[in-house]
């Protein structure tokens, strides 16, 4: 059963100097786009982090300082990714959680607006851990019988995850081979405002706190009675995809 896709699907892969999104920058993207009629386009940059990458991660991806000393920062290349990826839907392994939160994070960074909350975003790997539960690798083995080679380098990873994607949904009957059934089933945590799961949604669907002292209490209850708990959430080390979260709910209560 093919993809069948109401807009264009962007895949994407991230290597970064480490898994923190509000602390990491991203020093290499790879992304494949697969139009409507099947063609399909791919993009790789190398990114100047502008700060160090830790020895260790380093020898996970294999890009060492020097490596990308001369290359472009994120917000240089801002605009033509962003060009890239507008008007799709995206897709990764593990990229509800890592990828796309990380990417978020450095336009929000760079001041740009991606407009992410109007793209459905597919997690490979929620719905291979759904239906199989494993890593990139052995579901690329699993469900495409290839053994990736040249694993943790962008592209070879975002073209890996797209293979598996198409031979998911050939496999599974259950599968729906369209992008809004895909993101859903492959949501873990379907109450989650916020990519870091900080704000959820209570039964009523409205956004509640899900950390600390004020945990389960709704956020606007929160602000009511605590002013200064805005300020606090703005100086505090969170990613700026949570506290773009808490503001939008902040201006909202003030208008």
């Amino acid at each position: 059963m093919e993809l069948t896709l109401e807009r264009p699907l962007v895949i994407l892969d991230i290597e970064a100097t480490g898994d923190q999104i509000n602390k990491d920058r991203i020093v290499e993207i790879g992304m494949i786009k697969l139009d409507i009629d099947g063609k399909e386009t791919t993009f790789e940059k190398k990114i100047n982090p502008e700060i160090p990458i830790p020895l260790n991660i380093s020898e996970i991806h294999g890009i060492y300082d020097l490596d990308i000393k001369n290359c472009p920062t994120f917000k240089e290349l801002a605009s033509e990714i962003l060009s890239f990826i507008e008007g799709c839907d995206l897709g990764g392994f593990n990229s509800n959680k890592f990828d796309i939160p990380m990417l978020e994070e450095e336009f929000l960074r760079a001041g740009i607006d991606s407009k992410m909350e109007e793209k459905k975003l597919v997690d490979i790997q929620n719905i291979f851990h759904k239906m199989e539960k494993r890593t990139l690798e052995a579901a690329y083995q699993f469900y495409c019988q290839k053994k990736l080679i040249d694993a943790h380098t962008a592209l070879a990873d975002a073209k890996a995850t797209l293979e598996v994607l198409k031979a998911q949904t050939l496999k599974y009957n259950e599968l729906e081979n369209n992008i809004p059934f895909l993101s859903d089933f492959s949501k873990i945590n379907q109450s989650s405002v916020d990519y870091a799961g900080r704000i959820a949604l209570d039964q009523n669907k409205e956004p509640i706190i899900n950390f600390g002292k004020h945990k389960g209490k709704k956020v606007v209850d929160v602000f009511k009675k605590e002013p200064g708990y805005y300020a606090w959430i703005m100086r505090g080390d969170f990613s700026q995809n949570t506290k773009r979260c808490f503001t939008k709910i902040w201006e909202d209560l003030k208008k």
